[in-house]
């Protein structure tokens, strides 16, 4: 491997009290048969031909071994469109990683979730569009998938898999959230995760489609509080919320390549899985550096890293190193410069602007979905 000189005009991560990062997000292939509008990976995306082989992941997760990570979380796009996925987690098994499958779970059979679970997978995390069979499969673009998820989550929980269930909430589905959490308690889950859509990438183009009104964003909190408390020591609810109606920015990712590294099916390595939507940065390859040297070195992860980035108004703010500036993505996707203030901080200049335009956007009615596929539209009615 190409290990070059460090760049020295940045601080180490020593200097920045920065440890190995937590876990690695390996996105085994973009390839997926749902069409997800609110898809997070890039609108360009990774052909199967460019893919990681067999080998080169197993290199990755050794070497993530040796950073010192403790998770790896399977994703995709799709994960179990790899025919090699078994050998993967049981690599990943050997190695004494926490193992975590990200699926749809459309293409899952019975056997292989068993399968599976004998080679050491060791937690399933689920997709869910809604909880109604039509409206989940017209958002899904997956005729029959939510029927089959419901299957999934079944076969996940006879082998005693710990389940996960992800949603992904919007106001063509918020009203249903109390609906969400109950079906979390009727699959046996351990853990639901309610998540607004984050409008990067793909799920950009579909924002007007997707962003609720404040007041279903103020009723949607309500009813996640109110669960966390009846529920308490029965389902852990985790919940990410648009930040464009927020007075802070998330503290995304744990600040900028600071606890995680994400793997895209090619090999480059990123700071979050949003990355790529910040044109100008190069990411470094796992085919050409170490996971380690990348982690420690590379530009594209020390630039906006710490706070010696950071403009006025961050730069003298008290809460720069709790929310670590926001984001740089939805900087970049809303102001042109990741760089700047993320607009979801109310010491942005544009914050009032960001506000006032998703609130606009979420009055209107609705807009078709655009699909990824040959930007199919989809005109069943909610």
């Amino acid at each position: 491997m190409n290990e070059i000189t460090p760049n020295t005009k940045y601080k180490t991560i020593k200097e920045q009290g920065i440890e190995a990062p937590l876990a690695l997000l390996a996105e085994l292939s973009h390839r997926c048969p749902l069409q997800c509008p609110y898809c997070s990976n890039p609108v360009q995306l990774e052909k199967k031909s460019g893919e990681l082989t067999t080998e080169e992941w197993f290199s990755v997760i050794d070497q993530a071994v040796d950073l010192g990570m403790h998770q790896i979380h399977l994703s995709g796009g799709e994960p179990t469109v790899r025919h090699d996925l078994e050998d993967i987690v049981e690599h990943c098994t050997k190695t004494g990683l926490y193992t975590n499958l990200i699926t749809s779970g459309v293409l899952l059979n019975s056997d292989r979730v068993k399968k599976l679970e004998k080679l050491g997978l060791e937690h399933v995390q689920l997709s869910f569009q809604d909880t109604e069979n039509e409206n989940a499969d017209r958002i899904g673009g997956f005729k029959g998938g939510h029927a089959k998820k419901l299957e999934v989550a079944r076969w996940v929980r006879e082998v005693d898999l710990p389940l996960t269930i992800n949603c992904v909430v919007h106001r063509q589905n918020i009203d249903n959230l109390e609906n969400f959490i109950q079906m979390a308690r009727d699959l046996d889950a351990e853990r639901v995760e309610i998540a607004q859509v984050q409008y990067y990438g793909w799920a950009l183009k579909n924002r007007a489609a997707f962003i609720p009104t404040p007041k279903q964003l103020d009723k949607a909190t309500e009813i996640v509080e109110k669960a966390r408390i009846s529920l308490k020591g029965k389902l852990v609810i985790d919940y990410v919320i648009p930040d464009y109606y927020a007075k802070h920015p998330k503290n995304c990712m744990g600040g900028w390549g600071r606890r995680f590294l994400n793997l895209n099916p090619k090999g480059d390595v990123l700071p979050c899985h949003a990355a790529e939507t910040i044109s100008h940065l190069k990411f470094d390859n796992v085919r050409e550096h170490s996971l380690k040297w990348i982690w420690e070195n590379s530009e594209a992860f020390q630039i906006y890293r710490g706070t010696d980035w950071m403009p006025d108004p961050c730069k003298s703010c008290d809460r720069k190193e709790i929310d670590w500036g926001g984001c740089r993505c939805q900087a970049m996707a809303l102001t042109g410069d990741a760089k700047n203030t993320d607009p979801a901080c109310s010491i942005s200049p544009l914050h009032q602007e960001i506000f006032n335009m998703a609130a606009e956007e979420a009055k209107n009615a609705p807009p078709e979905f655009i699909y990824r596929k040959y930007n199919v539209r989809f005109n069943s009615p909610i």
